[in-house]
């Protein structure tokens, strides 16, 4: 077992409630990071592809995921999602920390390539930082354009063509007491990467090294796990709605669907 970060955890245990809900398909995750999301939807029985621009991470994918790629249930492919031709229709684009690093006419576009891909019916999950006045180093380090509202994430998904379903606010109160910890953290370990442009940070963002912070000795998981968590979890449920959140959770499906 891998310890994961704590509030990594707490989203993961959201998301997998959302999905028990939905027939397993076909899913495109943009940006899978470590892949602790695909890993997720494979588990639950979804075939899929993650678009990753970073090499190393790329590579990490492929082995991690070797047996499923072996099967055919999954590929990785390195591009920016932006500008890849995707010639199948799927049931699920899932991001994760992903569209706060796009200037807007990109975040535009990234809910226009999503919308092409996705079959009638089909869903759009993201998580996405949020409250604007939690913004700190760890924000400028990863390359980060924005922290989102309710309110500007939902004008965000309408202006584009699509139907917020569900939203929700995700990690509190739990995030937000590690949060000076992990500024502390991340300007200690992570401070020169100020020094990069801002799409050099983004690249780097999905592959970070950080003890305490994105990485555990393996001792940590007998507390960083899943069964531990479970009342955090049923405590974050009770906040859903607050504006103090530092994740907002969302579904949406493209307007002429979801507004039915």
């Amino acid at each position: 077992m891998v310890a994961l970060p704590p509030g990594v955890i707490l989203q993961l245990l959201y998301l997998k409630e959302r999905l028990a809900t939905l027939t397993p398909g076909q899913f495109i995750e943009i940006g899978p990071g470590r892949g602790d999301i695909s890993r997720v939807l494979l588990d639950l029985g979804w075939r899929g592809v993650g678009f990753e621009i970073e090499e190393e991470t790329v590579s990490e994918l492929s082995n991690r995921f070797g047996a499923e790629v072996s099967a055919g249930r999954y590929d990785v492919v390195r591009s920016d999602w932006l500008e890849s031709s995707v010639n199948v229709k799927v049931d699920l684009v899932i991001s994760c920390m992903v569209i706060e690093h796009l200037d807007e006419p990109r975040e535009r576009a990234f809910l226009a390539q999503a919308a092409k891909v996705l079959k009638t019916g089909g869903m759009m999950i993201g998580l996405v930082p949020a409250s604007p006045a939690a913004w700190g180093i760890e924000d400028d380090v990863a390359g980060h354009f924005r922290r989102y509202t309710r309110p500007s994430l939902k004008r965000l998904i309408t202006e584009n063509g699509w139907h917020c379903t569900h939203m929700a606010g995700l990690t509190f109160p739990v995030s937000n007491l590690l949060l000076p910890f992990s500024n502390w953290l991340v300007n200690r370990h992570e401070r020169a990467k100020l020094s990069l442009t801002v799409a050099e940070r983004t690249k780097l963002s999905g592959h970070r090294r950080v003890m305490a912070k994105t990485h555990f000795p393996p001792s940590a998981a007998l507390l960083l796990n899943e069964p531990v968590f479970r009342p955090l979890h049923w405590l974050q449920k009770r906040y859903l709605n607050s504006d103090r959140a530092l994740v907002l959770y969302f579904e949406a499906k493209v307007e002429s669907e979801g507004a039915g």
